[in-house]
């Protein structure tokens, strides 16, 4: 039986796969949000899975009350995974509303999410907080300055949650990825060099690392993945 649990938004895309069996192979209670669903399903040999809309504030309180429901497995851990990458133009060709919608998709859900989980994780103890940025965060590139201050938003606050909880036991880190190889980029890049590009269960084990008690010295970091890219 498992004897802790972990949150793990964004757990069905390419690189929440890889997180999500990182912790089911090291044993963790895994509880991954969806959009669309049939309601709350019991974990058996996998994740439980629930439908929660993580942009609106009951739908990231009733992700972390499943997560935070079994008492023999409190919840010790949030990956926050969840956001989106849209490119454009220039900034003065790209629209207010798509800026808008690079913050909301990216920053929303993680300050929802992790603001729900911190009572349960001081509750319990302590636990951990990883969030995802990008390397674009503090190396942009021309024709995604939604997309990079989006990310850059992500950093900035993972670093205030690190500040404020330290003294309770919470501790909160970032990864820094850069093109992450999954079908859809390999797919919208087919004539990139794929090896450079990092693979998801790379990050993954960085990001297990990072909740677990290996780690328990480190707070506030900005892990860049990159691979060779």
């Amino acid at each position: 039986m498992a004897e802790r649990s972990v949150l793990v938004t964004g757990g069905t895309g390419g690189l929440g796969g890889a997180v999500t069996a990182a912790f089911l192979k090291a044993g963790w209670r895994v509880v991954v949000p969806e959009r669309e669903g049939s309601g709350t399903q019991p974990a058996g040999s996998g994740p439980v899975r629930l439908t929660a809309d993580l942009l609106e504030p009951a739908g990231a309180a009733r992700a972390v009350e499943v997560a935070a429901a079994d008492p023999a497995a409190p919840l010790r851990a949030v990956v926050n995974l969840v956001g989106g990458y849209a490119s454009g133009g220039l900034v003065h060709e790209t629209p207010v509303e798509e800026f808008d919608r690079m913050l909301r998709i990216n920053l929303r859900p993680t300050y929802l999410v992790t603001q729900a989980a911190l009572p349960h994780l001081m509750a319990a103890g302590g636990g951990s907080v990883v969030c995802v940025s990008a390397r674009a965060a503090v190396a942009p590139f021309p024709g995604a300055a939604g997309y990079a201050t989006a990310k850059a938003a992500v950093l900035a606050f993972a670093n205030a949650v690190a500040v404020e909880y330290r003294q309770r036991g919470v501790r909160c880190n970032t990864v820094l990825p850069s093109v992450i190889d999954t079908p859809a980029n390999r797919a919208a890049q087919p004539d990139a060099d794929h090896r450079r590009w990092v693979a998801p269960a790379e990050i993954a084990a960085v990001i297990r690392f990072l909740a677990s008690e290996d780690s328990a010295p480190t707070s506030g970091a900005s892990i860049p993945v990159y691979g060779r890219a």
